[in-house]
């Protein structure tokens, strides 16, 4: 298995290399760096938003612990996915998105809620926000690359980070977004047909996937007594947190801002509906399946006899899977990882490059200066996340856990109702984001990290309460403004 997956992941890198070099030729300003030149059509458009929204988080640690702690109640996470955070996405905020930022002139999450609500203090708030709680998001998935390789390649820690550091660093850096989403629809194809083909061969001596959900059902009980089984609320605000939860993350919503008409949603929509059904319920029912191939002797465990959830779906497809599949299976969570993190990266260092960054422009030369200070904090950004993976920094380990909520609770109300609501304010927007920090950051604390999810939801829906209440009681926004915002909407 061993030398089959080298094989693969030496065929995989060099080809994401080619292509890093090869979208170094099609990007010449910051616009093309960093959004593709809105140029994208919705295939591309579509499984870039899918592969950003899977990594090997959904494959090794969520699969693994919430489908031996939920069961089959883990389908509703990949059902919430599909419907809530792909196609309802697509459908409610695409174009309004790209219309808007358009409009406006908005690269990033930072600059439109700037310029939507005319608030010079808002981006630099906003963009500090993605700093301080992307990038160490982006550093665990270095890290759990960085096990992976150590585990399945015998590659040590160290070297194994170096190798995804480079070889990320290589095609983000030359080639941008657009590398990023050519990338991306060649990850997307591998993990499709990758889960597909897993699910047939582990549910092939079940009786197929009915027949395995009737097993996981029997034996479910048997292993999680109902006192100890997820409460309804867990699932609940697990499904909301994963699922309503991204339409506040910049990482996926850059994706609308690069698409290149209209025309491209309905379609973009239905195939990335189609793809998070696929990995979704790949990923959950695989982990879910750990009921079928193992009993509470054999479920893999560490000295002190708890549950190592993290290695369950790896222990799952290495006792079950033949040596070939195994090694696309591997490359399957690499392409699910590298597309999330280069995302990662890419909104990380836009929150400096272009939120931040005071000029553009050399004043001597005239030179934009846009796109190479893009290129060198991108690599800067890659460099500080391989020390945070590397050292793990309990402030950072800290920050991964708060990150979703924190980001999603801080921008989904503001960027949402500046979509649709013309009497929204600028103290509204300041509000909400302020709101949903501090619910995600006190409801952490209080709650524990066991009920993350519980304190992600409340960060999310309370700021959807704020921004009214403030806007009805403040100054209504400038016509001149509104104008400019809405044109064509």
């Amino acid at each position: 298995m061993v030398n089959i997956g080298i094989v693969f992941l030496v065929v995989f890198l060099a080809l994401m290399t080619g292509i890093g070099i090869w979208g170094m030729r099609k990007t010449k300003t910051l616009g093309d760096f960093f959004l593709g030149g809105r140029s994208l059509g919705p295939w591309v458009s579509a499984v870039a938003y899918g592969t950003s929204y899977f990594s090997a988080v959904i494959f090794i640690g969520f699969a693994g612990t919430q489908g031996w702690q939920f069961g089959l109640n883990a389908l509703w996470i990949a059902l919430g996915n599909a419907v809530i955070g792909a196609l309802a996405a697509w459908v409610i905020l695409a174009r309004r998105t790209r219309r808007q930022t358009q409009n406006l002139d908005a690269m990033t999450m930072p600059e439109y809620l700037q310029e939507r609500y005319g608030a010079r203090h808002l981006k630099p708030v906003a963009a500090s926000v993605i700093f301080f709680f992307l990038l160490p998001y982006s550093a665990s998935v270095f890290k759990g690359l960085g096990h992976l390789f150590e585990a399945v390649f015998g590659i040590p820690y160290d070297i194994a980070l170096l190798i995804m550091i480079a070889f990320t660093g290589i095609y983000l850096i030359l080639g941008g977004y657009f590398a990023i989403a050519i990338t991306d629809f060649i990850q997307g194809i591998i993990m499709f047909f990758g889960a597909a083909v897993m699910i047939l061969v582990l549910t092939a001596g079940e009786g197929g996937v009915p027949g395995i959900i009737g097993r996981i059902s029997e034996n479910y009980s048997l292993h999680i007594p109902p006192a100890r089984q997820p409460s309804v609320v867990t699932v609940i605000s697990l499904v909301f947190m994963t699922s309503f939860g991204t339409w506040g993350l910049p990482q996926m919503t850059q994706k609308f801002y690069a698409i290149k008409n209209e025309a491209v949603i309905p379609k973009a929509a239905i195939v990335t509906t189609i793809f998070a059904l696929m990995i979704g319920f790949s990923a959950y029912l695989t982990g879910a399946s750990a009921h079928v191939f193992f009993d509470l002797d054999t479920i893999p465990k560490n000295a002190a006899g708890a549950i190592q959830y993290d290695l369950i779906v790896p222990a799952l497809l290495t006792g079950h899977l033949p040596q070939l599949l195994l090694a696309l299976i591997l490359l399957l969570v690499l392409s699910a990882s590298m597309s999330t993190l280069s995302s990662l990266v890419l909104v990380s260092s836009s929150s400096v490059a272009i939120d931040l960054y005071p000029s553009r422009v050399d004043a001597k030369t005239g030179k934009d200066r846009s796109v190479a200070m893009m290129r060198f904090l991108s690599a800067i950004f890659i460099i500080v996340s391989y020390f945070i993976s590397r050292f793990q920094i309990s402030i950072i380990v800290t920050l991964m856990s708060l990150s979703w909520g924190a980001v999603s609770g801080s921008f989904a109300a503001p960027y949402i109702y500046g979509l649709y609501w013309k009497r929204v304010t600028k103290a509204g927007a300041y509000s909400g984001l302020i709101a949903g920090l501090i619910t995600e950051i006190l409801l952490f604390f209080v709650l524990g990290p066991a009920n993350s999810p519980l304190a992600a939801s409340f960060a999310i829906v309370i700021p959807f309460i704020v921004v009214p209440l403030v806007s009805l009681w403040t100054k209504a926004p400038e016509k001149v403004l509104l104008d400019r915002a809405f044109e064509g909407l």
